[in-house]
């Protein structure tokens, strides 16, 4: 569990600082604009971390499936060369679908409008500035959206369906209670990704996004997301709980000046 958390903490950096420096630099000037070259490798990188942090998630439920239903055999199922092939499978597909993806973006000819309705260089917001028509791109990215979301939920929901059923099966409130806490903290990072993330690629390209929801969705899984799991990971610590619980606990005792 915790070579995963590591490489999940590792793409939450990366994915965050991809976007957030040139989202904040163009808050705090008056020209907001960003050459083409850097927004295609922007496009790039966050593809991959973004790709990459979804098969790492159905990797991360496979493993509370097997600590829970098969504990006996957890170290000979999830072993060092298991874990390391699995990890790096999941940073390949990262980069090898962000490159399929941002070929077919790019290849398209872009010489009229040049003003994006995005904080930074999104897939499906620099494909509606194409003069050309860009729906063969929409399928690529629908499809490889799909692919790339769906195949690890699916993963995810066959593990948690396994891991109900065994659970279940616990004849003591104390075991159930272990067994649900041992996954509280993966389903809840899972829900806030998966929640907008399909929010944000599983919609219809002619669904309006004047409205503005487009950035807030994208704000709270590009910075909101990868702030929150560190937290969510570290609050199921027993010392850290208990350093929170003193810290509490002073403020609410402390004098009054």
């Amino acid at each position: 569990m915790y070579f995963f958390l590591l490489h999940l903490s590792l793409l939450d950096l990366c994915y965050s600082s991809v976007t957030s420096p040139q989202m904040l630099a163009h808050l705090l000037s008056r020209h907001k604009a960003i050459s083409f070259v850097r927004c295609a490798f922007q496009m790039y990188i966050f593809l991959v971390f973004g790709m990459a942090e979804c098969v790492l998630l159905g990797l991360m439920a496979y493993d509370r499936y097997v600590a829970i239903c098969h504990p006996l055999h957890y170290t000979t199922i999830m072993n060092w060369h298991f874990c390391s092939w699995a990890t790096g499978a999941a940073w390949l597909s990262g980069f090898l679908n962000s490159l399929i993806v941002n070929v077919f973006a790019l290849r398209l000819p872009y010489c009229t409008q040049n003003r994006i309705n995005q904080f930074f260089c999104e897939v499906p917001a620099v494909i509606k500035l194409a003069s050309a028509d860009s729906s063969e791109a929409e399928i690529v990215v629908f499809v490889f959206g799909s692919l790339l979301l769906l195949l690890p939920f699916i993963l995810i929901a066959a593990s948690y369906a396994r891991i109900g059923i065994a659970i279940l099966r616990i004849r003591s409130a104390e075991g159930q209670r272990r067994a649900v806490s041992t996954c509280g903290s993966h389903l809840l990072v899972v829900s806030l990704f998966y929640g907008t993330a399909l929010f944000a690629y599983m919609r219809p390209s002619s669904v309006s996004s004047a409205t503005g929801q487009d950035k807030a969705v994208s704000v709270f899984y590009t910075v909101v997301t990868p702030m929150m799991n560190p937290l969510i990971y570290s609050l199921r610590n027993k010392e850290v709980k208990g350093a929170l619980r003193k810290l509490l606990s002073k403020k609410t005792t402390s004098p009054k000046t």
